[in-house]
């Protein structure tokens, strides 16, 4: 599924990382940069090299933090918004074929077992 999704990222020109930051920043905007990079398991050079990348194309940008101005907030723009949303529309019908072969129940167990095998969380991610 990782190589399916990657391809279909790499077609609307994304590495498949930054569709990974772009969804999450969709999913729980506000989050610090340091908050960013603990949730997706990324360290702080490497969040910063993909911040820096996909604020050069225009698809995010960074403001202070209100509460305490040395904390960067990176924002999804309206273009990296509508990208996202392509791409994921594009992984979701790559996906489905891929789970076509398969019944819904299926899909559902092994649905299950991945939530199972990461736990409760806020973002499950792609092929959830």
């Amino acid at each position: 599924m990782r190589g399916a999704t990657g391809e279909v990222a790499e077609r609307y020109g994304l590495a498949l990382r930054d569709y990974i930051v772009l969804s999450a920043l969709d999913k729980t905007p506000g989050l610090t940069q340091a908050e960013l990079g603990k949730s997706l398991g990324l360290d702080k050079t490497t969040l910063m090299s993909q911040l820096d990348g996909l604020e050069r194309r225009g698809l995010v940008v960074r403001h202070s933090d209100r509460r305490d101005r040395r904390l960067r907030i990176p924002v999804i723009t309206d273009d990296g918004e509508a990208l996202r949303a392509t791409v994921a529309d594009a992984c979701a019908a790559v996906e489905a074929s891929v789970l076509d072969s398969f019944g819904q129940d299926q899909v559902q167990a092994l649905r299950h077992m991945l939530f199972t095998i990461i736990g409760d969380a806020e973002d499950r991610g792609s092929c959830l």
